[in-house]
């Protein structure tokens, strides 16, 4: 009898062991658990905080980039060239002092910021294929000539300028669009004109989609954009144009189009540019922020005033 009580109470010692082991390991998840939650949260907070900095960082580049492109205004009225100081480049350069963090000895803090302007009008403007809905000639002819020196099918220039104008503003009816036409806005709708993303990808460094008629500098413009606005000039010429651009500048459209003795410049063209595309790379730990942003400058009579049009994130 003594014996079967003894085993009943080894049996309920064993138990209540086992239990208590459950216990501690179900009270030590729950622990853990909340901790797991807690450490979520303040990284979730991190996170908005440094991306928080980096767009203050980001708009801190974009304002001292329009004070570059004002001052360059109102220095060079009547002209843009491709190696005036507002196109040279901002190498990595470290923020770390700049940045209001609180330190841990110890750890590598890592804060940069790069970036370059580049000139937009020195791409094709798409928006330049119509106006007021209607196909310009002169601009279809000017893209599918583009089309051809980049090795793709210009018989898509028709159908892109189509797209283009089914999105603008019909004549007589203001404020209003076409039903159903949505206005190009960026190069990869050209999609919508049978663009292949190859093709598109090919054309991205050559066009352009700005808010409204912007013709193409011939200061800034590359060989492959020159050749394309001069009917019958190869590439080869084109390119020996852009080098002799670094002892010449013009000065007005009258230049460019005297120069070209013989030759038919298929659309108008400017020698100041109004607007710009800013390429920044803000590193802050572990957060990273690359964008496109695009500025218009205002004329000199204006007093090169700018403006930042939008901010797109790559």
């Amino acid at each position: 009898m003594r014996g079967r009580t003894q085993r009943t109470r080894r049996k309920q010692r064993g138990v209540a062991v086992v239990t208590a082991l459950l216990l501690t390991a179900l009270a030590i998840t729950i622990v853990a658990s909340l901790f797991w939650q807690q450490q979520v949260q303040v990284r979730s907070v991190e996170n908005q905080r440094l991306h928080l900095q980096t767009r203050w960082i980001l708009r801190g580049a974009l304002d001292w980039a329009r004070l570059i492109l004002r001052q360059d205004g109102m220095d060079n009225p009547k002209f843009t060239r491709a190696d005036g100081v507002w196109a040279t480049p901002l190498a990595e350069t470290r923020l770390d002092q700049y940045v209001e963090r609180e330190r841990v000895q110890g750890e590598d803090y890592d804060a940069t910021l790069k970036g370059q302007i580049y000139d937009a009008q020195s791409r094709y403007n798409l928006a330049n294929l119509a106006t007021a809905a209607v196909v310009n000639s002169g601009e279809l002819s000017v893209f599918r000539q583009l089309l051809n020196l980049l090795q793709l099918d210009s018989g898509l220039a028709s159908a892109a300028a189509q797209l283009v104008a089914r999105g603008q503003v019909q004549s007589g009816q203001q404020g209003t669009q076409q039903k159903g036409a949505m206005p190009l806005q960026r190069v990869e709708d050209l999609a919508a004109a049978g663009f292949s993303p190859a093709a598109i990808e090919r054309l991205r460094d050559f066009v352009i989609v700005l808010p409204n008629t912007a013709r193409v500098n011939v200061n800034t413009a590359k060989a492959e954009v020159l050749a394309a606005l001069v009917q019958g000039m190869s590439l080869s010429e084109a390119q020996s144009l852009v080098a002799a651009r670094k002892n010449k500048t013009y000065g007005q459209q009258s230049d460019f189009t005297g120069a070209m003795t013989g030759r038919t410049v298929l659309a108008d063209v400017v020698t100041r540019s109004d607007y710009f595309l800013v390429l920044s790379q803000v590193k802050l730990d572990r957060a990273v922020l690359e964008s496109w942003a695009l500025i218009r400058r205002l004329p000199p009579q204006q007093g090169s005033r700018t403006f930042l049009e939008w901010i797109r994130e790559i």
